[in-house]
């Protein structure tokens, strides 16, 4: 099975941290020259020095804020000006927890703005390279929600479920090109996002965060939280060429926590 990534330029977002951090490891590993996309330039600095060169890779930074999206804009010109990208990874933190009825009209703009018109800038940019180069791979990192919502993440269940019928859609017209396009929906996993919404429930539910943990890890066949690296492990797959017949899907990673099929 061919998994080797050698030779090929991927634009991870939101790696300074979490699974895209996970997912700019495992693709070093793999061969891949990395280029990090996040806000924190800092952050950033330190993930570069820690990814592996053993092909002989570059990787790059670029600091960018995803609330901006003229500044998501310029970046992502800016890196195809000088190099053709092969591999893209959608990933950006979710929307703030809370009752859908209790969002505000801006919640659901601004989330929308991160998510789903972030990801059309991207695709518009590198796209055309990914053509010329006979290969290409979009994956987007979205949630279970897409499959069934999730309780107390309302515009986070709504602005997930539009990203998936957009990639749905570009999958659609550009398999014809070798460019597949897929959704990876992570389940609870290791993340300062679960860590936040185990704060919140706790403190909604008027319970003890150890307790919140523990129901949420019995919800769970497996009784455990998953790993970035997992989740970065299926990513990878994903990118390669064994994926190569992989197209327009949602793959949950989530130790079968979800209940639809």
């Amino acid at each position: 099975m061919d998994i080797s990534l050698k030779g090929k330029w991927a634009v991870i977002c939101g790696s300074s941290q979490g699974i895209g951090l996970a997912t700019a490891r495992e693709l070093a590993v793999n061969g891949a020259n990395c280029i990090l996309l996040a806000r924190n330039a800092e952050a950033l600095k330190g993930v570069v020095g820690q990814l592996t060169k053993q092909d002989g890779q570059q990787h790059l930074w670029v600091a960018a804020d995803f609330s901006d999206t003229a500044q998501v804009g310029d970046s992502i010109k800016g890196i195809i000006s000088e190099r053709r990208v092969e591999i893209l990874i959608n990933n950006t933190g979710g929307p703030k927890a809370g009752p859908i009825l209790e969002a505000a009209p801006e919640a659901f703009e601004l989330a929308f703005k991160q998510h789903l018109v972030n990801n059309q800038i991207l695709a518009r940019s590198v796209v055309p390279g990914m053509r010329e180069a006979g290969y290409g791979r979009i994956i987007n990192i979205i949630s279970t929600s897409v499959k069934t919502p999730l309780q107390g993440l309302g515009v986070s269940n709504t602005i997930r479920l539009s990203v998936a019928a957009w990639a749905k859609t570009l999958a659609n017209e550009l398999g014809q090109y070798n460019i597949t396009i897929n959704n990876i929906l992570p389940g609870l996993t290791r993340t300062v996002r679960l860590n936040d919404l185990m704060i919140h429930t706790a403190k909604v539910a008027g319970r003890d965060q150890s307790v919140v943990e523990s129901q949420m890890k019995e919800s769970i066949p497996m009784k455990r939280f998953g790993t970035p690296e997992e989740i970065a492990n299926m990513i990878a797959f994903l990118a390669s060429p064994a994926a190569s017949y992989v197209n327009g899907a949602n793959i949950a990673v989530d130790g079968g926590r979800t209940p639809a099929l």
